[in-house]
């Protein structure tokens, strides 16, 4: 692998002190909640602009709102194209260039509506009676695709009567035969989101694709269009879904479908003989070849992507670069069908990869910093990518990463009020003697005769980084900006080190990791001596709680205090409470009756007694996946013993903290926690 000139350039600056200007102060929350957020770049079938959706925070309202904006790709011009108080996101671009699709709820509901990027109102393409999602133009510009949520079996038209009529009953009790009957922070309805095709002549009426299925496309909560495309000629649909009946909750084995869109026949996969996961289906620009991603352990969701080349016509298969040993996603061909695209955890860092389609060869091309998202021109390639130090910004350049240019500055302005941490990577031996990696953000305004308080993160996933990103909910910057240094391993289990590397924490969750975590605090502490070794906080989310509970009483002298936002308590009984109990079941070995030492061997429950720490407990009531009363449970066991403690509970917010002002309450509180046992 090489690293393109743009890369090398921006390794050079992350290693540059940070400049500031003179009037600027330290970054805080009211900063970070109030940063402009780019998403779902888009390029234009004609290379020249990039459509992009930006969410600004409406502090009052205590929301986000989303506009579409366009971007030169020559970085001459950034023009807002969308204005209306109602949310619009997701812009897709018509063939001709000069006109965007995107979805509003400016009529009151969710709808498909299109704008002239030269000027003009929008015009509105449907009027359905229920919520348009995850639109796709087919490659003609004649026919989309989008998904709405509706009863299996029953029309859009008797599903939105139906929905109508439960919200007028009075009675409130739900009646439900399998599950998910709730699933990440909402109840199940009966409703399943189905691909509906319908052409953008007048008057025409859309079609569901999947009727009789009772599976979602794209997955809830989080799957979008990647999940589903249109075959090049426009005639069929390749979808992604998990059709499985009664064993949902249990399963990872989503599978790729194919359905005319003409209705002619029925979804029918063609991936059935991998019980694991099939996702992301991408066609060659000639329509020859299909790439997909697909896992090979059913069950696991953590495990290694591989990206397969199917043949169309014969339908054989290959996998390509089988010896490279990361986990991609976000895939796209180059224009000539001879390139994929893919990006994937490496190091702390998220790069961008291209393949050689012929031979495997892979070559990074974005190195540095986290890719949020990308597209594949004739000649360019269009990007965001954001870093410890920016928010995501997009970039051009060429196919192979070279000439890079900025071609977005969206917060510039707001940056330069600002002084960050600076932030540096480095790397320990850990578990079993093996590199594990870490970074450290130094306090703002650093002064090396100094010693100051540490902020000791603790990544959740368990299969995740803590790498070289600007988060919006556990943002090292904003502890710099408090005074304290900041620490975050990327622990064994987490991603972007090789796929043996994640896989070592199944069965052991508070065994390597916990080792990896007090090594890489002993290293820290001798490799930076201004890190007062006597004043250091612990902090994680979701594993990372759970972390933070095992370390309450298998590590409980080390530090002044802890913070444990949405983590599990008691291993067994969280089994029961979750919704997608795949993942404790391949994480313990299988269930609680059929394997009850799996699940006690790290259980923090069991080690209560040997609590001191004081800790701050936070869940939220909407978290499904990490039931609240796992930090009930937690702050009543700190309680009974008398141990210094306190529990913020947010009725409203899910597995994360997403309403500005909760936001804000949050860092506030967390703050004043550290702050009350370090200062």
């Amino acid at each position: 692998m090489s690293l393109s000139l743009n890369c090398l350039m921006l390794v050079a600056l992350l290693a540059t002190p940070l400049a500031f200007a003179a009037d600027s102060k330290p970054y805080k929350v009211d900063d970070q909640v109030r940063m402009q957020r780019i998403a779902d770049p888009q390029l234009s079938p004609d290379g020249k602009w990039a459509a992009l959706q930006l969410r600004s925070t409406d502090y009052e309202e205590n929301r986000g709102r989303f506009d579409i904006w366009i971007a030169a790709m020559d970085g001459s011009a950034t023009r807002r194209l969308t204005t209306a108080p109602g949310s619009d996101t997701a812009p897709r671009w018509a063939p001709d260039s000069k006109t965007i699709y995107f979805l509003s709820t400016r009529s009151g509901s969710s709808q498909l509506w299109k704008i002239a990027i030269d000027g003009g109102e929008p015009q509105q393409v449907t009027t359905l009676p229920l919520d348009v999602s995850n639109v796709t133009v087919s490659p003609d510009g004649r026919t989309i695709a989008f998904s709405m949520e509706v009863f299996p079996g029953m029309s859009y038209q008797d599903s939105a009567k139906k929905v109508a009529e439960k919200e007028a009953s009075k009675i409130t009790g739900k009646l439900y035969d399998q599950l998910l009957y709730r699933h990440w922070d909402t109840w199940s309805d009966g409703r399943r989101n189905h691909l509906f095709v319908m052409s953008l002549d007048a008057g025409a009426e859309p079609r569901d694709v999947m009727k009789e299925m009772v599976a979602d496309a794209p997955s809830k909560p989080f799957g979008g269009t990647e999940e589903f495309t249109f075959t090049p000629d426009g005639k069929a649909l390749i979808f992604s879904c998990r059709n499985v009946g009664r064993e949902e909750a249990w399963s990872t084995n989503f599978d790729l479908f194919y359905v005319p869109v003409d209705g002619s026949a029925a979804p029918k996969s063609f991936t059935l003989g991998n019980t694991a996961w099939d996702t992301q289906p991408a066609f060659s620009p000639d329509g020859k070849t299909l790439a997909y991603l697909a896992m090979t352990r059913p069950g696991y969701e953590a495990d290694r992507f591989k990206i397969v080349i199917r043949d169309w016509a014969s339908g054989k298969e290959r996998e390509l670069a089988p010896k490279w040993d990361l986990s991609p996603g976000g895939i796209a061909w180059s224009r000539d069908g001879k390139t994929l695209y893919a990006h994937a955890d490496e190091l702390g860092q998220h790069p961008l990869f291209a393949f050689d389609v012929a031979s495997g060869a892979v070559k990074k091309v974005v190195a540095t910093g986290t890719l949020d998202g990308f597209a594949v021109g004739s000649s360019a390639l269009l990007y965001g990518v954001n870093t410890l130090t920016s928010p995501t910004d997009l970039f051009a350049a060429k196919l192979d990463g070279s000439s890079s240019k900025q071609i977005t500055r969206i917060n510039a302005e707001a940056l330069s009020k600002v002084r960050f941490g600076e932030p540096e990577q480095f790397s320990f031996k850990g578990w079993n003697d093996e590199t594990v990696y870490a970074w450290i953000v130094k306090p703002v305004d650093f002064d090396a005769s100094k010693k100051y308080p540490v902020a000791f993160l603790i990544h959740g996933g368990p299969q995740g980084s803590f790498g070289n990103d600007f988060h919006y909910r556990w943002n090292p910057q904003v502890y710099a900006g408090a005074g304290y240094a900041a620490i975050m391993i990327d622990f064994h289990g987490s991603t972007g080190y090789g796929q043996a590397f994640t896989d070592a924490i199944r069965g052991d969750w508070g065994g390597k990791p916990l080792e990896d975590l007090q090594k890489g605090l002993a290293a820290a502490l001798v490799k930076y001596p201004w890190m007062n070794g006597d004043k250091v906080c612990a902090l994680g989310a979701s594993y990372g709680a759970y972390m933070i509970n095992w370390i309450a009483g298998n590590w409980p002298d080390r530090f002044k205090c802890l913070v444990a936002h949405d983590g599990n308590l008691d291993e067994r009984f969280a089994y029961y409470d979750t919704e997608e109990i795949w993942f404790p079941e391949w994480e313990h070995h299988g269930t609680p009756w059929d394997n009850p030492e799996s699940y006690a061997k790290h259980n923090p429950i069991d080690h209560v007694g040997k609590w001191k720490t004081p800790m701050l407990v936070i869940h939220g009531g909407k978290d499904y996946r990490v039931v609240e009363s796992g930090g009930m449970s937690t702050f009543t066991a700190l309680q009974r013993r008398g141990i210094p403690s306190k529990f913020l509970y947010f009725p409203d917010e899910n597995h994360w903290v997403l309403k500005p002002q909760n936001s804000v309450f949050w860092h506030e509180t967390v703050l004043a926690w550290l702050d009350q046992w370090t200062k």
